[in-house]
């Protein structure tokens, strides 16, 4: 029942770990999510935090969902916006957008800790040139449900009869689980592509021991049930594939062409930037073009 086990690679955004999941070499995408990275947990001292620089999207939306501490996001629709544990925030880059994510100054002040999980979201090829938009979805946009030791809220998409009302462009579902040991879940079934992802304890799927760091990828159709044998938090998503696609850097896109001239804009500097944060950037890296 279980297709893949992909651990965790650990990557410094300079001075700011986090794990990446996807893509991997043997799972570039399940369903649509393209890019999926557990930030932190991660404490900082008086002083520090994080300092994401503005950078280019083009080709998806970008799903922010914290589990504890707060980034300010800036980009150049001129978007200034806090994201806290429970809330999204859901960024569509379509033809281009910048932004930056940082730690607010008076959190930076006093020290502040900080866990989350960002997601990209390929849009389908009709979307992928739409006008970026952003918007931010609080807690009564998210359906939750508790019973015994189950908690969980529906991050975006539909699952169970339920819908978020994030502005989800294709079919998919993400949920935000937590299990008290000994408690079940099971991810819905009707998608054609599916995973779960613990971000803490340790839980078993389909008679598989998962830790922490690890996403099992699910075969289609399968009545996967994940068994917490921890007090565990696990993230399951999935949807309908959107097709391939090409990724370099933060650039997402069905055609390589929109990858090489959208490289040439951000080193020409025709991208908009942010207006309240445009005075430092994140240079094109080197690595060539898929």
């Amino acid at each position: 029942m279980i297709e893949r086990v992909i651990d965790a690679r650990k990557r410094d955004l300079g001075g700011f770990e986090v794990a990446r999941v996807l893509p991997f070499v043997k799972q570039r995408m399940v369903g649509p999510f393209i890019f999926f990275d557990h930030m932190g947990p991660a404490d900082f001292a008086p002083g520090q935090g994080i300092d994401v620089r503005p950078h280019p999207h083009i080709g998806l939306s970008t799903l922010t969902y914290l589990l504890d501490g707060e980034i300010i996001h800036r980009d150049s629709l001129n978007v200034t916006a806090a994201i806290r544990p429970g809330e999204v925030n859901w960024m569509t880059a379509g033809r281009g957008i910048v932004h930056s994510e940082r730690t607010d100054p008076a959190r930076r002040a006093t020290g502040a800790r900080l866990e989350g999980l960002q997601a990209w979201i390929a849009l389908p090829v009709e979307e992928e040139d739409c006008d970026p938009a952003f918007e931010h979805y609080g807690e009564a946009d998210l359906p939750a449900y508790s019973e015994g030791g189950l908690s969980a809220r529906l991050v975006a998409g539909e699952a169970y009869g339920a819908k978020a009302g994030v502005a989800v462009k294709s079919p998919l579902f993400y949920i935000h689980w937590t299990l008290q040991a000994g408690t079940k879940a099971s991810p819905p079934s009707t998608y054609s592509e599916r995973a779960v992802y613990v971000v803490r304890g340790e839980v078993e799927v389909d008679g598989q021991v998962l830790h922490a760091g690890q996403m099992a990828v699910l075969a289609a159709g399968s009545p996967s049930v994940v068994s917490a044998v921890t007090d565990s938090v696990v993230m399951a998503l999935g949807g309908e594939p959107v097709g391939p696609r090409y990724l370099w850097w933060n650039l997402v896109s069905s055609q390589r062409e929109k990858l090489i001239a959208a490289k040439a804009d951000w080193q020409a500097g025709r991208f908009l930037m942010p207006k309240t944060d445009c005075s430092e950037w994140i240079p094109a890296p080197d690595d060539p073009l898929p």
